[in-house]
């Protein structure tokens, strides 16, 4: 007798996106038609994290066009972590998908981290064949990446590669606090050291054809090397996060303990009567 088909999980794509009215349009209405080819089951939300431009009115718009584009709205520009957490939070399906609202990842390319996830693998992660930007930022962004790479013990190859499909469950566990660009080296190590499992994919990157950069200035680099100081004390030399992971596993021990004591009282009992 034949198996009926495993129906495919439900899919939430979402964009952080700020100042992005260039690219916003096309890439919700990319990400609508392919994630409508990997499953019937898909949301995809834009976070509009205080734009200035139009970028508010065309997501509204988008949001009145299609019933599976919704909506979140910071009220002011809040930084990039930020606007990741409020997506995080915002998804309802079962897997994320989240790219840049910039358009220098297709999303398209979604399709390629669904096929690499398997029942054994939790976050499939993309990383750049070629990096399409000014030499001066492909090298500050070689410098960071070798950096991070031996300061946290990662093992991914691109930790700022943000073109990733991740399991929502992964959250149950793994708490994002920061609200910097740093929440993708604070996600990947928390998610890293938590024991889940991580596959990779190459995927292309394009050249910006919108906007500007917000994080390639003396200021924000300042910035984040000081981030990066701090969330290395935390998560590397206090290791915080281990603390939780512990926590997060002792209801589970204590309610074994506590079965294995009345299985042991109940054998005492019965051995006593007979």
């Amino acid at each position: 007798m034949e198996q009926p088909l495993t129906r495919p999980p439900g899919l939430t794509v979402f964009f952080p996106a700020y100042n992005d009215s260039g690219t916003i349009a096309s890439l919700v209405i990319a990400a609508r038609q392919t994630a409508a080819s990997l499953t019937s089951d898909f949301e995809v939300i834009v976070v509009n994290d205080g734009s200035r431009d139009a970028t508010a009115q065309i997501v509204d718009e988008l949001a009145r066009t299609y019933p599976e584009v919704r909506v979140v709205h910071h009220g002011a520009n809040q930084g990039y972590g930020a606007a990741l957490r409020s997506g995080f939070a915002a998804a309802s399906r079962e897997l994320v998908f989240y790219t840049d609202g910039d358009a220098q990842y297709d999303p398209a390319e979604m399709a390629l981290l669904w096929n690499a996830l398997r029942d054994d693998v939790d976050l499939v992660n993309g990383y750049k064949i070629s990096r399409s930007d000014p030499m001066h930022r492909i090298v500050i962004g070689r410098v960071y990446h070798h950096t991070v790479r031996l300061l946290f013990g990662l093992k991914i190859r691109d930790v700022d590669c943000d073109f990733r499909l991740l399991r929502r469950s992964i959250f149950d566990r793994v708490s994002l606090e920061r609200s910097s660009g740093v929440i993708c080296l604070e996600m990947m190590k928390k998610i890293q050291d938590a024991g889940f499992s991580v596959a990779e994919v190459p995927v292309h990157h394009y050249h910006r054809i919108y906007g500007k950069s917000q994080f390639f200035n003396f200021r924000r680099l300042f910035k984040t090397a000081i981030d990066v100081a701090a969330l290395w004390v935390a998560l590397v030399l206090r290791r915080e996060h281990s603390q939780v992971l512990r926590e997060q596993k002792r209801p589970f021990i204590k309610k074994r303990g506590m079965a294995d004591l009345i299985i042991i009282l109940n054998s005492m009992i019965t051995l006593k009567t007979v």
